[in-house]
């Protein structure tokens, strides 16, 4: 079977636009506004989903369905299996007692909850991103906020938008090597111009992260700790990103971001600490199981294990070592080369692979894994209690491992009908403006698939192609994308869902929807903001974009 794109099946662009905005609609409204729970409203937005694919686009069911299907499976692998090995880590650190231990390292370095938010969410999330990707940042750090004593909406809130700046360069660069391959555009270059914008926002994000957390006031109290992280994190993203490459760029950054916070804790605290208060009886996190014996440095095995681990399992030559042997490609039945995408979307017409493949036995995920049993080892756990605690951790997310997987289905089912394409060229059709609306098309597609990686592809060509048609640069607009796509990362289904997950088991844990609403406007607000820097550089400093 085989079937070509259609873009405009209502007649006009416009009206084809606001067809597709459907299953977004449905899924959205019905999670902020009707408080369903998140696995009937994802299951609702597949069906608007599929609906309007068959009946509207003129999609084959079948094709349809197997986008769907496709959409479950990754849902799983590799999204769910990072989020269930994620949580399993963290609960080893609980159950051995050496999180109390770690959690303790942290207060001495600031009680100041602003300061913790600063060093957790957005430092230390931002290594986690450049290692590994995929939500991982977002679950962990959710969890150690959780674990210091934040509530559960507030600790959601922070780790979600903290997870912004650092995710085009995420997961060892995959988002801006993926937009190099699809546009044909020189990767250098790419990093380059992504990195003469994002740094903007690296120094804006940490205000914006305590402004979230503890109003104006509350950040002007803080305001040297803002500065030192999201500058230093700023400088070290600008000069990797511009004279090394996309590889390296979060993990060094946050590990300047880190060490500069650590630094200045020893020389400045704030007028007035903000800390956490002792919470009420009955909700205090459970008493670790075992004794916190033993030196300090333990209560870090399970951290120090995750990131050898993840940054070893992504580096590309052990990564193509271990995919030749332990990563068996599954042609989609049904699915694969059987969509065409065709112009102005891409140059000319292509057949869109659906290959699905277990990645080195998922790597990422299998890299927790084998991270967090082997920190359970060291840590005096016997293997009886490490079954019994990942049987634990199993149930407490099976859940939301189905929610993942319907939010999965419906984005793959928009992305094969070319629904989200419909949106896409809707923004493009703005002529002057569209260096305002050029991010927004990233924004929207990391919205709608949970990736920057996924929105580069599917909305990289259409950039590229659109820049050409209005004589702007490629290199900006291609950029712009996965720039501006990183904002929409905070109030994807994949990060609302993982955020839920890594906070919940508590007395006063949000729902997806009660994530959702808590931070949709910081990412449409900075969103927007992206967009204006993308038209100051496209007509007032042009000179800033790289040759």
């Amino acid at each position: 079977m085989h079937w070509s794109q259609i873009y405009s099946p209502a007649g006009g662009i416009g009206v084809s636009a606001l067809i597709a905005t459907l299953p977004v609609v449905t899924l959205l409204g019905l999670l902020a506004f009707f408080h369903v729970r998140a696995q009937i409203a994802a299951a609702a937005g597949l069906l608007v989903a599929l609906g309007i694919a068959i009946f509207v686009y003129h999609m084959p069911a079948p094709l349809a369905v197997a986008s769907a299907g496709y959409g479950a499976a990754y849902g799983l692998f590799p999204i769910g299996w990072i989020i269930l090995n994620a949580i399993f880590l963290y609960s080893i650190s609980v159950e051995s007692g050496q999180f109390k231990v770690l959690q303790h390292q942290i207060a001495n370095l600031s009680g100041d909850r602003r300061i913790q938010a600063l060093l957790i969410a957005f430092s230390f999330g931002a290594f986690i991103e450049g290692a590994a990707g995929f939500g991982t940042p977002v679950a962990i750090t959710g969890a150690l906020l959780i674990g210091l004593g934040f509530r559960p909406l507030e600790a959601a809130k922070l780790a979600l938008i903290g997870n912004t700046a650092p995710v085009a360069y995420g997961a060892l660069g995959t988002p801006l090597i993926t937009l190099a391959k699809i546009t044909d555009l020189d990767l250098g270059l790419l990093s380059s111009m992504v990195g003469r914008q994002l740094p903007v926002f690296s120094v804006i994000v940490p205000f914006w992260l305590v402004w979230a957390q503890a109003g104006w006031r509350g950040m002007v109290g803080v305001w040297p700790a803002c500065l030192v992280s999201g500058a230093t994190f700023a400088v070290a993203q600008f000069l990797v990103s511009n004279f090394h490459g996309p590889w390296l760029v979060d993990i060094i950054s946050a590990a300047v971001s880190i060490i500069a916070l650590v630094v200045l804790m020893k020389f400045w605290r704030p007028a007035e600490e903000q800390c956490i208060p002792e919470p009420p009886t009955g909700t205090a996190p459970p008493i670790p199981s075992y004794p916190t014996t033993g030196p300090v440095w333990r209560a870090w095995l399970p951290w120090i294990f995750l990131s050898v681990f993840v940054f070893v399992w992504g580096l590309p030559d052990v990564k193509t070592y271990l995919n030749g042997r332990f990563a068996p490609l599954i042609d989609v039945p049904l699915l694969h080369k059987a969509v065409e995408r065709v112009p102005p979307v891409v140059l000319k017409p292509e057949l869109e692979g659906a290959v699905f493949t277990f990645n080195a036995l998922s790597a990422t995920g299998t890299a927790l894994l084998l991270a967090a049993v082997l920190a359970g080892f060291c840590l005096g756990l016997k293997p009886g209690k490490l079954a019994a605690i990942y049987a634990s951790t199993l149930a407490r997310v099976r859940v939301s491992l189905l929610t993942i997987a319907l939010m999965l289905a419906l984005g793959f089912t928009t992305r094969y009908s070319g629904t989200d394409t419909t949106m896409g060229l809707a923004m493009a059709g703005t002529g002057w403006w569209f260096p305002f609306f050029s991010p927004l098309i990233g924004w929207l597609g990391v919205a709608l698939t949970g990736s920057d990686t996924s929105s580069n592809v599917l909305f990289g060509n259409l950039q590229k192609v659109s820049a050409q048609q209005l004589d702007l640069s490629p290199i900006l607009m291609a950029a712009s994308n996965s720039s501006g796509g990183v904002m929409g990362k905070m109030i994807d289904a994949q990060s609302i869902v993982v955020a839920s997950v890594a906070t919940g088991g508590h007395a006063d844990s949000p729902d997806a929807g009660t994530v959702l609403r808590s931070v949709f406007w910081h990412s449409v607000a900075l969103a927007l903001l992206v967009g204006v820097l993308v038209m100051l550089q496209a007509y007032v400093f042009p000179g800033i974009i790289p040759k």
